[in-house]
């Protein structure tokens, strides 16, 4: 059986690995446009400040140790069309600029995705940068030497950990969000806490503020936005991704709005023969039963797991995410699972929102920290359904409670019962978790 995976990062060196260990005679093909294998893209922002010294620290393993395995490894090679019908794959080997045509009995699509670039007007300019690749983040760290300013567009995830580490390197940064908050995704209360800490640590934050482009002869020298014009050493876009899925579109696969494959649980596409895996594809929402886009590295890794099993007769199936995330952001965490309220709207679902304020420990221990925390229960049932919290050391743990609690399908009430650990360095004789069950649950 001839297997070609396009995309040799997390969902598809997964993938690759599952049925290499397998006992199944498989032909294996990888074709990766870069030349990198199989690195942590989540790791990115810490080079900044050498947290992480070297980028080469984040590749997990080499295309030649993928060889030594027997996969077909290979490197600089674009697809850019898949035959349906005839079962090929073509596209351009970049090292000779000549054409490639490979025939294939499965097919895994696992390219990931790319960062957006809105159209800005002189978006092409020199000193202008995305983050979501190696060679990116080389560029960039050769870029910063001898700056002194750095302005990040947008306020996810990957801005916020780069404008901390910005800091961290002893650069000016400023971020510029068109929304009205930081994380976008979090409670409106709770993103308060998350702008005080920006501002705590000097970071200059800019709400309600549109980018309409950028000043500058060949390099950028000012964004220039809907409230003004700011001078710059540097640019940041971090606005979001899209799935690298323009290839296949004309195959009339299943796509959501946005590109990601829509697949089953078993990873399949509508299309026969054609798997889909990790950031390019969608990812179904067990807890409110929907599709949507949630890239994460965790799920990737998962998905190219079972899209790997399933091609060598493993048939098992991908059961779902709830979107479970967490950052940190200088000396607060910020961690989210499950609803939010954007979901609560789109699902339309009557929902009951908690919000409250617990201490990360027992009052009397020293160092105690404050946990800011907005829960969503069905409010009929008190079925769970999310959780979002911002504070200090400990939101990692109610988080994961939380999630495994609601993949179980638990309501508010249950979360008193649980046999938590307490000691006071760690915790409080009641959880703040189960602080909220005593107070609200019916």
């Amino acid at each position: 059986m001839n297997v070609i995976i396009i995309g040799g990062d997390a969902a598809g060196m997964s993938a690759a690995m599952e049925m290499v260990r397998s006992n199944v005679e498989v032909n294996i093909t990888v074709l990766e446009k870069g030349d990198i294998y199989s690195y942590g893209q989540c790791g990115l922002p810490y080079v900044i400040d050498e947290t992480i010294p070297h980028t080469d620290e984040l590749i997990a393993k080499s295309v030649e140790a993928f060889r030594e395995k027997g996969i077909d490894a290979r490197t600089k090679h674009e697809v850019t069309n898949v035959n349906v019908e005839t079962q090929h794959v073509e596209g351009m080997n970049l090292y000779t600029n000549e054409p490639f045509s490979l025939p294939y009995d499965q097919l895994i699509i696992a390219t990931g995705a790319s960062p957006t670039m809105p159209n800005w007007k002189n978006k092409e300019l020199q000193g202008i940068h995305t983050i979501k690749t190696i060679p990116q983040m080389d560029a960039l760290l050769d870029d910063l030497q001898g700056k002194k300013h750095v302005t990040v567009i947008g306020a996810g995830y990957i801005a916020l950990e780069a404008a901390e580490t910005l800091k961290s390197r002893g650069l000016a940064v400023r971020i510029i969000q068109r929304g009205p908050q930081l994380m976008s995704t979090v409670d409106r209360e709770l993103a308060a806490h998350i702008l005080a800490e920006a501002e705590r640590n000097d970071v200059d934050v800019l709400l309600n503020t549109n980018t309409l482009g950028f000043i500058g002869d060949t390099r950028v020298e000012a964004v220039e936005t809907s409230t003004g014009t700011y001078e710059t050493d540097a640019v940041i876009v971090a606005t979001g991704v899209r799935p690298n899925t323009q290839f296949v579109k004309h195959t009339n696969m299943h796509m959501l709005e946005n590109g990601a494959i829509i697949v089953n649980g078993q990873m399949e596409t509508n299309v026969p023969n054609i798997y889909a895996a990790g950031d390019c594809a969608a990812h179904y929402l067990r807890h409110i039963h929907r599709y949507t886009y949630i890239p994460l590295g965790t799920t990737a890794n998962k998905q190219g797991r079972i899209a790997g099993k399933n091609i060598v007769g493993e048939l098992i199936d991908f059961k779902g995410i709830i979107g479970t995330s967490i950052l940190k952001f200088f000396d607060i965490t910020i961690g989210q699972t499950g609803m939010n309220h954007d979901a609560a709207g789109e699902v339309n679902a009557n929902v009951q929102v908690i919000r409250y304020t617990a201490n990360n420990h027992a009052g009397y221990y020293p160092n105690v920290e404050q946990m800011h925390m907005c829960m969503f229960v069905h409010a009929r049932t008190q079925r769970l359904l999310g959780l979002q919290i911002v504070g200090g050391s400990g939101v990692d743990k109610r988080i994961d409670v939380f999630a495994t609690a609601l993949t179980a399908g638990m309501h508010l009430g249950d979360l008193a019962d649980l046999d938590l650990s307490y000691a006071p360095p760690y915790n409080g004789v009641w959880d703040p978790l189960q602080q909220i069950a005593r107070r609200y649950a019916l």
